[in-house]
């Protein structure tokens, strides 16, 4: 027996380093095409040169200022929602948990907004403070939800909750609009940009605004992996186990809510990448959260990559805001999954 459940762990294992390779190749190439592609076009062979110092100062602008800057915003703003979504449908035991569905993005966005009316975006101070301010955003509507959707002797009630966000997210969405009204024609179309899900980070600066955040939550979400199996077996069964599920839960969802308000504070209100990460990332390579976490941020940061790719050539020399066009592949997989949920 012990070597038969060796081997079905090898074969486990095997499967998700699989499945890692081909992820993290389809994301190299998805990078590529994105360094080569755009409304001025720069062939592979030009894209190489300007990366060894010797392209034209034409090219080496739109290479290192707007486009590997947006690139590495994409791939990072993918794993920080899907691990985030991952992180929250292990805590509550629910299949259509999302920062984006429950309503956390909306707080995050509310904060961002807030902040735009009173203070110049294109400053360094104000840029590395966004992901501050979204967290605080963020933080406080996930309280919020989290208490309505409680129920005494019951725990959290995962029905309750995803309807408490969808709730919460639209009196949000109407206090956005209310002050949207109020802004500046400048401040008024970078918001409007920013709400359609527009990757903003055209600059170095808003990739380090980000970077830090990822650096040190995506390492302590993949060390509390084994944390999250267990919780997923259910509280009684975790405290049984040792597990002091109180505190983890509020280490978890802390770093859920950092991962998506940080997220949110730099590529806008992108939506659906936290329930469509984790569920593919799910069917790839099954529910052990050590192989679980990374697969949902390779998934994640795929999907983000490519849906600016596809948003960038759709309609040149316009573009289509990436969260539009991961909105229409991740709208009828919601529905997919609720229709799935009743049955």
């Amino acid at each position: 027996m012990p070597y038969l459940e060796s081997k079905a762990e090898r074969s486990k294992r095997i499967r998700a380093v699989s499945v890692f390779v081909i992820l993290a190749s389809l994301i190299v190439i998805a990078f590529i095409l994105s360094m080569n592609t755009g409304f001025i076009r720069l062939s592979p062979v030009e894209v190489i040169k300007t990366l060894f110092g010797a392209g034209t100062a034409k090219q080496s602008l739109i290479l290192f200022e707007f486009r590997l800057p947006r690139i590495i915003i994409s791939v990072l703003l993918g794993a920080g929602l899907a691990v985030s979504g991952c992180i929250l449908q292990a805590l509550t035991r629910n299949a259509l948990a999302d920062p984006g569905i429950l309503g956390i993005n909306a707080g995050a966005g509310l904060m961002v907004v807030l902040f735009i009316a009173f203070f110049p975006i294109n400053q360094a101070a104000p840029v590395f403070l966004l992901p501050f301010l979204a967290l605080l955003g963020a933080g406080a509507t996930a309280a919020l939800i989290f208490a309505l959707s409680y129920e005494k002797h019951k725990g959290i009630s995962p029905i309750r909750m995803v309807l408490s966000g969808i709730a919460v997210a639209a009196g949000i969405a109407a206090a956005m609009i209310i002050l949207v009204i109020k802004l500046e024609p400048n401040q008024y179309q970078f918001v409007a940009v920013w709400l359609a899900g527009s990757i903003l980070g055209t600059s170095w600066k808003f990739v380090m605004a980000l970077l830090p955040w990822l650096v040190v939550l995506l390492p302590f979400v993949l060390y509390k992996a084994r944390t999250l199996n267990v919780m997923n077996m259910g509280d009684v069964t975790a405290i049984g186990l040792g597990t002091r599920v109180s505190r983890e839960r509020l280490l978890l969802l802390a770093a859920a809510v950092a991962l998506a308000g940080s997220c949110v504070a730099v590529g806008g209100a992108i939506g659906f990448v936290g329930l469509i990460g984790p569920h593919l990332a799910r069917q790839l390579v099954g529910p052990r959260h050590q192989y679980l976490i990374p697969a949902s941020a390779l998934v994640g940061s795929l999907l983000v990559i490519v849906a600016d790719l596809i948003g960038r050539v759709m309609i040149q020399p316009s573009e289509v805001p990436t969260g539009i066009v991961v909105a229409v592949i991740g709208a009828p997989y919601f529905l997919y999954l609720l229709a799935r949920s009743k049955a």
